[in-house]
């Protein structure tokens, strides 16, 4: 049997089953929501600029000011030679990432690393973990992991890793130990004597073991609490003696199966409450992200109840997607008018697209304005951004999976500077093309320059990091615009996604947070002056067209300042 997914995505996730020409639908229940609808405006408060926000800002975790960038380890640098990435590589390229000085512009500018699973596994990917408590071989040893934390630590860099909780290798000494009946770690997994009804069971010789994702990766059985207590473990080595600053959470709506439920069981959300008490405990300022791919309706239960410190949207990110590349304001209004009520505000983790998925450029048909805007939305919208590694420069990768994790393309020069060996899979040909680090950090113009270019204005600016979110209304089907409001700054935000130049343009708001006339300075995307915006008796603003013209796949953005 093949691996459904290396990083445990769900059958029918897969976004490989659609066509190029027109991605799924996030969901049905959110399709039936009108782009017109607006969230309700705060109260009123007289005598000052915006009216009162909630408490968002004041409260908000250092989560919500990180950019974070995911990176595959293996194929990030390799400094050996042996063709495989590994931490001394890494280190040798935190510079490029964040070189600790904010003055430099010629860094990425990103605050946050996820690495995908650095501990010993079974498979290249990582994700069938035979050793919780050290680190792949391949990558280095736990000592240059600890140093590469310190080194990332120095330049400002918070590093969260994958823990895989669900499942481990068939190779794991625990499971191996397990196929004799009468071990103590038989309970550690889910046995039967006979094979169940359902899916997610795989026959050995001493009978049927359950794992919902692939034969080699047998589910942990959590409802013995000896697993719970070994995992908590290893929560408390990484976070404690190593140093961690948190985790994305591998596949958690599988955690506790109960009957026929496989996934969103009450025993797993009962789990996972408790096991973030546990790792706050530990640290109150540790991160759990946890990845639940599923409809954001179900996605949002898991921040609500205070299961996992955030979770990734995707169907967020797949209407950012969707509308970048099909040039239509639509699917991304609907679904971010959506997610600012369905969780709780700012934390739901915001991507294009990630590890499990056909990279973003390869919807985008290799245009790179579609890249472009698609960065806007990504970096400009409220929650947690995260970029996977060389969705910065236009990598693109279809599946099979290991086609979308290929070396990092960092030059033109061979193997795109990746290796001086062989790469353990090879480099994507479109280096020699332009698309790398070292060409695009040449021109001013490029994708990599426009990324480091928004990345470094959100980081100045809070109101793109932790601001309240106010959906606009626009009469063109390609403009999207929203406020982004925080105690000391108004943002207007106006994305163009079409091909075209725009000027038959207006925008409007029912209700906001506005008191008063402002001054509207372009301070991102335009060299020219704007007209004042002139607010209503209800926050809000009529038939507002800020600047003449709206380049064709840009993002405008304006600070609004009170005026007289």
């Amino acid at each position: 049997m093949a691996v459904l997914s290396a990083a445990c995505a769900s059958a029918g996730d897969d976004l490989a089953t659609q066509p190029v020409q027109e991605l799924p639908q996030a969901s049905a229940e959110l399709a039936t929501q009108p782009v017109q609808d607006l969230p309700q405006a705060s109260a009123d408060l007289p005598n000052q600029p915006v009216q009162e926000l909630s408490q968002t800002e004041a409260v908000s975790p250092w989560w919500n000011d990180t950019v974070f960038y995911e990176i595959f380890v293996r194929s990030f640098y390799d400094s050996d030679g042996d063709g495989i990435g590994d931490l001394p590589g890494l280190i040798q390229k935190l510079d490029y990432l964040n070189d600790g000085d904010p003055k430099t512009t010629n860094d990425l500018g990103v605050t946050g690393l996820w690495l995908m699973p650095i501990h010993p596994a079974a498979s290249y990917h990582g994700y069938d973990v035979i050793d919780y408590f050290s680190v792949n071989p391949e990558y280095g040893s736990l000592d240059d992991f600890k140093r590469f934390l310190e080194e990332a630590h120095q330049r400002g860099l918070r590093v969260i890793i994958d823990l895989v909780l669900n499942h481990t290798s068939t190779k794991h000494p625990w499971f191996i130990v397990s196929q004799t009946p009468s071990s103590p770690y038989r309970d550690w997994y889910i046995w039967s004597d006979t094979k169940p009804g359902g899916l997610g069971w795989h026959e050995s010789s001493s009978g049927f073991y359950y794992g919902i994702f692939w034969e080699g990766m047998p589910d942990l059985n959590y409802r013995n609490p000896e697993v719970t207590d070994k995992m908590r473990g290893v929560t408390r080595f990484w976070l404690e003696e190593v140093g961690v600053d948190g985790f994305r959470l591998d596949g958690v709506k599988h955690l506790v199966e109960e009957g026929s439920i496989q996934a969103h069981a009450q025993g797993t959300h009962s789990w996972l409450r408790e096991f973030r008490t546990f790792y706050k405990g530990l640290n109150p300022q540790a991160f759990g992200v946890g990845e639940i791919w599923d409809i954001s309706l179900a996605v949002s239960k898991y921040v609500t109840n205070e299961e996992v410190d955030l979770a990734f949207s995707f169907d967020l990110a797949q209407a950012m997607v969707t509308s970048a590349r099909l040039g239509r304001a639509y699917d991304v209004a609907r679904v971010l008018r959506r997610e600012v009520g369905l969780f709780p505000s700012g934390q739901f983790g915001t991507f294009l697209t990630n590890h499990d998925q056909e990279r973003a450029m390869y919807w985008f048909t290799g245009e790179s304005g579609k890249a472009r805007v698609a960065a806007g939305l990504l970096l400009t919208s409220p929650g947690v951004p995260f970029i996977y590694y060389g969705e910065e420069i236009g990598m693109t990768g279809k599946k099979p999976d290991e086609q979308i994790r290929t070396p990092m393309q960092w030059s033109s020069a061979e193997n795109a500077g990746f290796t001086n060996g062989e790469p353990w899979i090879a480099v994507n040909p479109d280096f020699a093309e332009g698309v790398n680090v070292a060409s695009q950090t040449a021109d001013d113009a490029s994708l990599l320059s426009y990324y480091r270019e928004l990345i470094g204005f959100r980081s100045r600016h809070a109101a793109l990091r932790v601001g309240e979110f106010f959906l606009a209304e626009s009469d063109h089907k390609t403009v999207l615009a929203f406020l982004r409001v925080s105690e000391d700054e108004i943002l207007l935000v106006v994305i163009n996604l079409g091909r075209e130049p725009v000027q038959d343009y207006s925008l409007s708001m029912k209700e906001g947070p506005l008191l008063g006339t402002y001054l509207a300075e372009p301070i991102f995307g335009y060299s020219g002056s704007a007209l004042e915006l002139v607010a209503s008796q209800q926050g809000a603003f009529e038939s507002y067209q800020p600047v003449p013209e709206l380049k064709a796949q840009h993002t405008l953005i304006l600070q609004l300042q009170p005026g007289r």
